[in-house]
């Protein structure tokens, strides 16, 4: 996937869009900042989503830093609401690199099918689901 050398990629996509898999396919592991992995750090658990506030800012501090150091960061979470992405712009633009967008908008049935395969979100209320994709 041809994008400049020094830019921020966000994923963008509902739960169960495919962002984590497109990182994995198109990125070096250490390009990549889920916020699953953030919520890990903090809370111990990728889904507790009370702790998205701190892994939030786990992940805006580690994107800052690579962003610092020129090297190209991709963040992999929903940012389905737009003050998601401007904070994402606007960290960007902080460090004057390229900000990319790269949305995966897929049909809330296969959202719904791959989250139902994944046993940590296998009861995931396919109203998340609908509100990621109203969001979008």
């Amino acid at each position: 996937l041809p994008v400049t050398d020094l830019s921020l990629v966000v994923l963008i996509g509902a739960t169960g869009s495919g962002k984590s898999t497109f990182a994995r396919k198109h990125f070096k592991p250490t390009e990549v900042i889920s916020s699953d992995y953030c919520r890990g750090l903090v809370a111990d658990d990728e889904n507790d989503q009370s702790a998205s506030r701190d892994a939030f800012e786990v992940l805006h501090h580690i994107a800052g830093k690579r962003l610092a150091a020129g090297r190209l960061t991709v963040v992999d979470a929903t940012s389905v609401q737009a003050e998601a992405r401007r904070r994402l712009v606007q960290l960007a633009r902080e460090y004057d690199v390229l900000p990319i967008a790269i949305v995966l908008d897929m049909p809330e049935e296969v959202c719904a099918e791959r989250n139902a395969a994944r046993p940590d979100r296998a009861g995931l209320p396919r109203a998340v689901i609908q509100r990621h994709r109203r969001d979008l």
